[in-house]
């Protein structure tokens, strides 16, 4: 049974947790690989140049709105593909194990998983919450 005194603190847990690495993740193409690095390495991928723009806007717009527990739910849900996207396109062809060469898809498969957990969870506490949730 889930205890409803300490459940919020647990999506908290999780909210900055997630937060955290989505910032992190951002902050490495920007400021080690460089935007203009990233979007090479995009484009080396087969994907448009842009895109690499909009991953790192979405990686650290998204971590602070986690961060700050503004609409959770569903900054959780929309950042699902884009951790989908390493799977299928960078990910995916190296095994299972993060540890493999290149990195394989364990660890963005447990982010999409811990991302799906906090769209259902919801913000939490301590939370700004741009909008309430139902529940």
């Amino acid at each position: 049974m889930i205890d409803p005194r300490t459940a919020p603190y647990a999506a908290l847990v999780l909210r900055l947790a997630l937060g955290t690495m989505f910032i992190a993740h951002g902050l490495l193409k920007l400021l080690v690989f460089t935007p203009a690095g990233t979007v090479g390495y995009f484009e080396s991928l087969g994907l448009p140049g842009p895109l690499a723009y909009l991953t790192m806007v979405a990686e650290i717009g998204g971590g602070l709105s986690l961060l700050l527990g503004v609409a959770s739910r569903w900054v959780a849900l929309a950042l699902i593909p884009l951790l989908a996207g390493t799977v299928v396109l960078v990910h995916g062809a190296n095994g299972w194990l993060f540890a493999n060469p290149g990195g394989g898809w364990e660890y963005p498969a447990f982010l999409m998983a811990a991302a799906g957990a906090q769209a259902l969870l919801g913000d939490g506490a301590y939370a700004l919450r741009w909008q309430r949730d139902a529940a």
